[in-house]
């Protein structure tokens, strides 16, 4: 069959970056993901796969692009790596970049999705649901503050989550791996990414909830060096203090020298204490403001030597937090830790805005391969305005009621990367063609409309 060729006229750096993507794919399907990041972009109503496939035009080509999508569920990996390539030489990236991991579900629905199986609901809304059924994913991000909207995601890379007695329920022709936890997948993640910003020249700083505040994932991210990871811990963490450095010309004794100190540390003592509280200026969530803390030295077994601890008191109670580097200042921890934040408002954006758990697939690979899907066209989309300025993103001349200056949501970044399109499409047409200015007219507010 011959190819199908998109029928829309993107604009050219979209256009690259698809092409660049595409890259890491066989020359038999390489071509089919342009078209199908064009589908996304402007599918409307249930994100479904036929829904991508009608939007793009190609319906009647559907059998390929399903075969296609899940040929793609196998190359994730090399598809998030050009993407981490294309953001290395597209933005100007701090010498420090911050990773962000955490995990979240979507919901799906039949007995028949592969590595689907119920999972805690994080968000259990007004029904109070403390359960669901579908797949959860282990996510990286790359969170960067922009110069004019503050923090932002960019979603990496996800892997899928499988219970172990979900394991026996994938046919074992399609070649999935063994049984891994959460906190094994994370540490794949990492182990992945790191090599590559390091060739980059990059220092990696990760931040993790108290949920990944544990051995088997701090130990294996830690042998990376230069790896720097800031998390949450429990209020009931075993600290240790730090062991007292040997005097010089004092002889040790035998054995190996302590790595943790004898003293034990309380976290709700320390926090209970009225003496020994700082105040700090520091910017979070986008707002700069005033914290009030406590810092100090400790050892951690599960990060397997000393720690920096940082405790935040706020009005309805106070939160500990730590720091694999000793030296890290209090700034840097927390506004580090308040970025974690984005990879929540990804999720968000990703289930609201681009559909992620709505498509109808049921191979385990196909569902891999949409849900990375749905994270590269939110990165795409925010590569894309990155650059671009308010009114070029958010047109509120119509809303007098809201806020003109108000950051632009991601839903409105991709609105004016589909209206530019349009215009593009509409301008070709006009220059082809003499039409009447009201046509032009109708035409560009049906444009308006369908964007």
């Amino acid at each position: 069959m011959a190819k199908s060729k998109c029928r829309w006229d993107c604009p050219e750096d979209w256009s690259e970056w698809s092409e660049w993507l595409a890259a890491a794919l066989h020359a038999r399907n390489r071509w089919r993901l342009p078209v199908l990041l064009l589908g996304m972009l402007f599918a409307s109503g249930r994100r479904t796969v036929t829904t991508w496939l009608r939007a793009a035009g190609v319906s009647d080509d559907f059998q390929a692009y399903y075969y296609a999508v899940s040929a793609l569920g196998h190359k994730t990996e090399s598809i998030a790596t050009q993407l981490i390539a294309l953001l290395l030489r597209t933005l100007p990236l701090p010498a420090r970049l911050l990773l962000v991991l955490d995990d979240s579900p979507t919901k799906r629905s039949g007995p028949k999705v592969e590595g689907a199986d119920v999972h805690h609901n994080p968000t259990p809304g007004p029904a109070d649901q403390p359960f669901l059924y579908g797949h959860v994913w282990v996510t990286i991000s790359l969170a960067l503050r922009h110069p004019k909207w503050g923090p932002i995601g960019l979603p990496l890379r996800a892997m899928l989550y499988v219970r172990k007695r979900t394991m026996a329920t994938i046919p074992k022709d399609r070649g999935w791996q063994r049984f891994a936890t959460k906190l094994q997948i994370a540490a794949r993640l990492v182990e992945w990414i790191v090599p590559i910003l390091k060739k980059a020249g990059k220092m990696v700083w990760i931040v993790i909830d108290g949920g990944y505040t544990k051995r088997p994932f701090l130990r294996r991210v830690l042998k990376l060096s230069g790896v720097v990871v800031i998390g949450r811990l429990r209020k009931d963490a075993a600290l240790r203090s730090v062991p007292p450095k040997l005097k010089k010309g004092k002889r040790r004794g035998r054995g190996r020298p302590r790595k943790y100190g004898k003293k034990r540390y309380s976290l709700a003592k320390r926090a209970g204490q009225k003496s020994g509280w700082q105040t700090i200026v520091c910017t979070v969530y986008g707002e700069e403001t005033t914290k009030t803390y406590k810092t100090f030295l400790a050892t951690y077994p599960p990060a397997g030597g000393v720690i920096r601890v940082v405790l935040v008191k706020e009005d309805h109670g106070w939160y500990a937090f730590f720091c694999t580097d000793p030296n890290a200042s209090v700034k840097e921890i927390l506004e580090a830790f308040a970025d974690r934040a984005t990879i929540e408002q990804d999720f968000h954006d990703v289930k609201e805005v681009w559909g992620s758990g709505q498509q109808q697939v049921r191979n385990i690979w196909s569902n891999m391969a949409v849900y990375n899907l749905n994270l590269w066209m939110h990165t795409l989309v925010e590569l894309w305005a990155w650059d671009k300025s308010g009114r070029q993103l958010a047109d509120r001349s119509d809303s007098p009621w809201d806020d003109a200056d108000r950051r632009p949501s991601h839903a409105d970044r991709r609105k004016a990367l589909r209206q530019q399109i349009l215009r593009t499409e509409l301008s070709a047409i006009t220059t082809a063609w003499l039409l009447p200015r009201k046509i032009i007219q109708l035409a560009q507010r049906l444009a308006a409309l369908a964007a």
